[in-house]
């Protein structure tokens, strides 16, 4: 049957470097520990199942270079694999502890199952190499993995310094090569943020596409003819596609995102905070900090109510069946009107969400994405599933336009990046990015030392510009890491800038250390910052 609308699926798959060698109880490495038990894991038993299926469908992911630099390390793996096994012993513990309840102890076995399958997946499966798990999808068709920059930096406001924005997708090309062995065929801006002549860098390292936000679209430079269901081509020839509102609020939203109904998985009720003190401490924080176990028995039941009630998993189940077909219903409508209006061009609504939203956030969310994929042709078999370089490849002929600066933040530009808790930040990352690049101008030649001192001063410019240590500053979360990581960073790169410059000695035990704590990017030229950056 001929197609009559695309759908591109765009999860965005990233965390910061949290890796910490130094100390085995960081609250932050569960992050990276927590996304792989309830999002990656999940997803990639998704993505196979459609491939044993042979099922007609490719959709989007994003892998950040921070999060492949942390799946591929030998150290994280080592530690997820001690999360995951005290987490199967905390299921034993559970079953019998709910023995004697109707309501709980069949959760209390379904997370035994559930801990159990991702230790043997993750050991005996994929032994621990799960980006490997990743590329086998890529090459099969399913997957089309694209990087983001390097540290997810948020780049409008990195601007000021051109070339530190151009080594962060420099960085980031060559990282996705040096995993996929090929090159990427697009890229996600962080945060979705983007300003004109961002194209010209991009095409300086062979992007054919990014994915901006709604409005970066609709009000670009000339407006486009069709609107956000087609991309628009920069004067770079690097594609701009733009996120669909009625989809993303469908998921996204607080009031009327499916991820809210009553029938799914609470989050925040988990046993960590629950049960008595004593019989969670041995799987908590050794400092007796509360935090998540996984293990959660309720269900949302109400948004605003206190009073939850058990989690019931047939319903859930349901429910995301349910919401599938009401998300290609609503697909199927919107290509119809669409189709009215765009002629012959089939219209293109592109899906983007954080990847951590599927497991993780929303429970259900991997099952919803499945069930999407496999009632599409009961529901309307005229919708098909790509993906940006697929759209490029079937229609070369694009609109010429300009987006306007934007990104998918509140109020889709700059402001939580840049305010009154964070603004500080950037002072110091500008004059660190000057820094690094007058020392890479000046030291072209570099070997020994003097080459790791700035390599390494390269990696720690990148990570102090990672856009996640503004975000958390903003939102009022891990406040003090964040704010302790950005210090971190930057002094650091402060400290090698005074042994290149006389002012200290170089020292190949301190270069040492720095290189074990910031072990990513083993690739890195510092000679990337003294690189000349297009301009048009």
């Amino acid at each position: 049957m001929m197609s009559k609308g695309l759908i591109a699926f765009v999860l965005h798959a990233h965390l910061p470097f949290v890796r910490h060698p130094d100390k085995e109880d960081y609250l932050e490495e569960r992050w990276l520990f927590e996304a792989i038990t309830e999002c990656y894991l999940p997803l990639l038993q998704v993505f196979e199942g459609w491939r044993q299926d042979r099922l007609p469908v490719t959709v989007t992911l994003t892998m950040s270079p921070t999060l492949l630099s942390m799946l591929a390390d030998p150290l994280m793996q080592t530690r997820y694999s001690k999360f995951i096994a005290d987490l199967t012993l905390l299921a034993e513990l559970e079953i019998e502890r709910t023995s004697g309840d109707p309501a709980f102890s069949g959760l209390a076995h379904l997370y035994r199952e559930r801990f159990n399958n991702a230790r043997q997946a993750f050991e005996e499966k994929y032994h621990r190499d799960l980006i490997k798990a990743f590329r086998e999808l890529q090459q099969a068709g399913i997957l089309e993995i694209i990087p983001c920059p390097a540290t997810h930096g948020y780049l409008p406001l990195l601007r000021p310094q051109p070339t530190a924005v151009a080594a962060q997708i420099g960085v980031a090309v060559h990282t996705y090569q040096r995993y996929f062995g090929q090159k990427p065929p697009g890229i996600w801006l962080a945060e979705c943020a983007y300003y004109p002549g961002l194209e010209n860098i991009l095409a300086k390292y062979d992007l054919g596409y990014f994915i901006t936000d709604a409005h970066g679209i609709l009000f670009a430079t000339p407006r486009p003819r069709y609107g956000l269901y087609a991309p628009v081509m920069t004067p770079a020839g690097v594609a701009a596609f733009g996120r669909d509102l009625e989809s993303s609020k469908q998921v996204w939203s607080n009031d009327e995102g499916y991820p809210g109904d009553g029938d799914y998985r609470e989050y925040y009720r988990d046993i960590g905070y629950d049960l008595d003190f004593e019989y969670v401490r041995p799987f908590i924080h050794p400092d007796g900090i509360r935090l998540h176990t996984g293990f959660k028995y309720y269900r949302i039941t109400h948004r605003k109510t206190k009073d939850k009630q058990p989690y019931v998993p047939a319903w859930a189940e349901a429910k995301a069946a349910l919401h599938a077909g009401n998300f290609l219903f609503n697909r199927s409508h919107q290509v119809t009107y669409l189709n009215q209006i765009m002629g012959e061009r089939e219209p293109l609504i592109i899906c983007p969400y954080d990847a951590e939203l599927f497991g993780h956030w929303w429970y259900e969310g991997p099952l919803f994405l499945n069930q999407v994929i496999r009632q599409q042709v009961q529901v309307d078999p005229g919708l098909q599933f790509t993906t940006p370089s697929r759209y490029l490849q079937k229609y070369p002929l694009i609109q010429p336009a300009i987006p306007c600066e934007s990104s998918w933040g509140a109020n889709g530009y700059h402001d939580v990046w840049l305010d009154g808790s964070n603004h500080w930040l950037y002072r110091h990352l500008h004059r660190a990015a000057k820094r690094m690049i007058r020392l890479s101008r000046d030291h072209t030649g570099a070997g020994g030392l003097t080459r790791r001192a700035l390599n390494q001063m390269a990696r720690e410019l990148l990570l102090a510009q990672s856009s996640d240590w503004a975000f958390i500053i903003k939102t009022d979360t891990a406040v003090q890491y964040a704010v302790n990581r950005s210090v971190y960073h930057l002094n650091n790169c402060s400290l090698i800038y005074q042994m290149l410059t006389d002012q200290k000695p170089l020292n190949e035990t301190v270069i040492a250390e720095l290189e074990e704590y910031a072990n990513l990017f083993p690739d890195l030229d510092y000679r990337i910052y003294s690189e000349p950056v297009p301009t048009q």
